[in-house]
């Protein structure tokens, strides 16, 4: 199978990667903490904001925003720095990891929120905890427990978005079936890059959704569709419709209680 094209555009980004013959990558908490520091000092040289991670034993997640086309340049630095600390401390030679890091382009809001969830359940679908925010390598552990945290997360959506009370109750709501196969549908959506743009596939225009509405209903119900299930921002409807953002969010979180 050919490889997916590598999407190097600034935005978010899911970075995934893991050991050579499925190794651990981390031995310890030592590892894991070098590992981050490497992170954050590669991070704040290429102006890279780290939204969300996780660090497993034998591989990891990073949500992250470039600011600049420089995804490429961040993660060899990383790669690299991280290897050469990992077979210098246990005496070994060859390639660290499995293969290049899968990246994955963040194309919506949802999307970006879903991905946070999902980064945060790894350690629960592992075993390794039983809540979200109880395994000690992840942002939202440092957060609940008022631990200190690298500079890389300051912009986070953790901090910006909510306060410990609300991302208690964001990352309390079960990871399910459905939320998993949104994110896998998400990731096979193809995108490609247009000169600086990225361009995905939605089905309908904005026009063609709203075209033939009848009363605020409907409306609401293809807001809901136009986000949900097309990828469109809240702030893309809004400006389309002539509402709030504020608006199209309680719209929009109506429909998803719904579907729960």
């Amino acid at each position: 199978m050919p490889t997916r094209p590598r999407i190097d555009i600034a935005g978010y980004h899911h970075i995934i990667n893991r050991g050579v013959d499925q190794m651990n990558i981390f031995h310890n908490d030592e590892d894991k903490d070098m590992f981050l520091q490497i992170i954050n000092k590669t991070a704040m040289i290429h102006k890279v904001v780290v939204h969300d991670y996780c660090l497993m034993d034998n591989h990891y997640h990073l949500l992250i925003e470039t600011q600049t086309d420089n995804l490429s340049r961040f993660m060899r630095f990383v790669s690299a720095n991280y290897a050469q600390y990992f077979n210098k401390k246990i005496k070994r030679t060859g390639h660290l990891w499995q293969n290049r890091y899968k990246s994955r382009y963040v194309t919506s809001e949802r999307y970006l929120y879903a991905l946070i969830r999902y980064i945060e359940f790894n350690p629960i679908e592992a075993r390794l905890s039983q809540k979200m925010g109880e395994y000690p390598f992840t942002l939202a552990h440092l957060i609940f427990n008022s631990k200190d945290f690298y500079p890389c997360t300051n912009e986070s959506i953790l901090f910006r978005d909510y306060d410990v009370e609300s991302l208690s109750g964001f990352l309390g709501v079960e990871f399910g079936q459905d939320d998993l196969t949104f994110l896998q549908t998400e990731q096979n959506r193809k995108i490609e890059k247009e000169e600086d743009m990225i361009i995905f596939s939605k089905s309908k225009s904005l026009k063609e959704h709203f075209m033939d509405v009848k009363g605020k209903m409907e409306r609401n119900q293809i807001i809901s569709l136009a986000y949900l299930e097309d990828g469109y921002s809240q702030i893309e409807i809004a400006n389309y419709l002539g509402l709030s953002k504020s608006a199209v969010s309680i719209i929009i979180k109506k429909f998803e209680k719904v579907e729960i």
